[in-house]
Order: structure tokens, then C-alpha cells, then sequence
């Protein structure tokens, strides 16, 4: 019955707070996985050391204690952002410039991405005109026969 009114609470401060259902690690379980990749980086097994370091970074950024969190280095939002300009997403590759804009990086990322989005905003605007003048002179062809 306690069980059954302590889940009651918990779910009406969740609701509340506007908690969400992503879980918690405690810092015992980070310190345990800490200890498997020190432990698999002395062995041979590669595909051992790469299961061990993917359960750490799950740990790491389920953290309750934010000090484990792994914040990215500048180099590696650099890295990041150029992998979402690469892959089209320009939207996702912009918010670098807005971390770091006065490195020389981003002011080259930032160019090029104004340059691709004007180039694809002028493309757009030739498709619709184009594609407004046929639709236009179809109607047109089509009143005067």
C-alpha cells in the first residue's frame, strides 16, 4: 500500500513539474562503468572496449550529477556541425555560429551556409516563376483557342 501511495505522489509531482520519462543514472553506476573501461582497455578485445564505452556514455549523460555530463569541446561541435552541413541539415549545422561565433570556423561554416541557403532560396524562386509563367501561358494557350 506504501509503494502504491508513493508512486501516486511521485506521478502527480512528475505531472507538475513537467518531468519526463528519460532515465536517471546514479554516480555508483558511473563509477562502475568507469572501472569495465579501464578494465576492457588492458584487454584485446575491441568490439569489448567499444560496448564498454557506449554503457559509460549512456551513464555519463543520464547522470544525476552534472559535473559527469561530457560537454563537447569547440572541435568537436566544429566536427558536429559541418556533419549536419554535409548531410543538408542546415538548420542543425547554424547553431555553432551561435556558440562560438568569433572563431575563425564558425565565420567560414557561417558564409558557407548563408551561400548554400541563398543559392537554394534563388533556385526555389526560379523554380516558382518558372513553374507560375507555364502555368500562366497554359491558361493563356488555352483562353485564346
Amino acid at each position: 500500500m506504501e509503494a502504491k501511495i508513493r508512486m501516486f505522489f511521485e506521478s502527480v509531482s512528475t505531472f507538475f513539474s513537467g518531468g519526463d520519462q528519460i532515465p536517471w543514472c546514479d554516480r555508483d553506476i558511473v563509477a562502475g562503468c568507469e572501472r569495465e573501461v579501464a578494465e576492457a582497455a588492458k584487454g584485446e578485445s575491441e568490439e569489448l572496449k567499444s560496448e564498454c564505452i557506449m554503457r559509460l556514455s549512456w551513464a555519463l549523460v543520464h547522470s544525476r550529477q552534472p559535473e559527469d555530463l561530457p560537454w563537447p569541446t569547440p572541435q568537436k561541435m566544429y566536427l558536429l556541425a559541418v556533419g549536419y552541413y554535409r548531410s543538408g541539415d542546415y538548420t542543425r549545422s547554424n547553431w555553432w555560429k551561435i556558440i562560438a561565433p568569433d572563431r575563425r570556423q564558425a565565420q567560414t561554416l557561417k558564409k558557407t551556409i548563408e551561400d548554400h541557403t541563398t543559392k537554394d532560396g534563388v533556385t526555389g524562386i526560379g523554380i516558382a516563376a518558372t513553374a507560375v509563367g507555364l502555368l500562366a501561358g497554359g491558361i493563356a494557350a488555352a483562353l485564346f483557342r
